[in-house]
């Protein structure tokens, strides 16, 4: 069917018969968009990659929820351990998980006090 006839189908066609078939359309269009696609699998042939136990400061502070200059200042500080490679500041993930458990036993023992006393 060529452009032109294609046109003249529709312009010949009454309003509700093109909303129809609009409608019809989209309902296609959803049943299309519906429809789950396949997912990529990882290659078996190839090996995962290792779990990073080094962590940049941004990424050590992205996974205790706190902006990059806290966890900075909690590095310098001592608060979490670091290391140095290079120019390099790394934090060890046990370090980022050893600092969360101290702030949650803290504030254990701080509520356990104000609650005796």
């Amino acid at each position: 069917m060529g452009t032109q006839s294609h046109l003249r189908h529709y312009t010949a066609n009454q309003p509700s018969t093109r909303t129809t078939e609009v409608a019809g359309l989209l309902a296609q269009l959803a049943r299309l968009l519906a429809v789950d696609q396949p997912r990529e699998t990882p290659d078996p042939t190839t090996p995962a990659m290792p779990t990073r136990v080094l962590l940049t400061v941004e990424e050590a502070a992205e996974s205790l929820g706190i902006g990059k200059t806290k966890t900075y200042s909690l590095v310098m500080a001592g608060e979490i351990a670091s290391v140095q490679i290079g120019r390099l500041r790394r934090v060890h993930i046990d370090s980022v998980r050893e600092y969360a458990a101290r702030l949650v036993a803290d504030q254990t023992t701080v509520r356990t006090q104000l609650r005796r006393g």
